[in-house]
């Protein structure tokens, strides 16, 4: 892990959290409470710096994971660090959030905002290591 680049890692972890804010925001962010069954005045009541703060450390912990992976394969294309990116989430994340919704019976609809939510991150982070490296 000593070949990791934290500038890299953090600007990953912040790009994707935006990716969040953007995503459950302006673009999904109604649908996705209707789809949830939530209300404005209902996810006000949680504690948001703990949401907030554990959903950054959270991204901090993918964007380390992608980082190690990446800096293992030593230096490659912009268009195979975005392979690796965007497939760790349509070959992992996808499929595993996609078989909760199955069992839990959740709607087709949140199924895509959400599978939708972690391509997007994944892209960003991405991105990101393109970019910075």
């Amino acid at each position: 892990m000593a070949n990791l680049n934290w500038i890299a890692i953090l600007v990953a972890a912040a790009a994707g959290f935006l990716v969040g804010g953007i995503w459950y925001g302006p673009l999904f962010g109604k649908a996705w409470m209707k789809e949830r069954g939530l209300t404005e005045a209902g996810l006000q009541q949680g504690n948001m710096a703990l949401i907030y703060g554990t959903t950054f450390l959270l991204s901090i912990v993918s964007a380390v994971f992608l980082g190690h992976l990446l800096a293992h394969f030593g230096a490659m294309s912009a268009r195979s660090t975005m392979m690796i990116s965007t497939g760790i989430a349509l070959g992992f994340i996808v499929p595993a959030i996609g078989t909760n919704y199955l069992f839990s019976r959740a709607s087709v609809k949140l199924f895509g905002i959400d599978a939708g939510y972690w391509i997007a991150f994944y892209a960003a982070m991405g991105a990101v290591f393109v970019f910075l490296g």
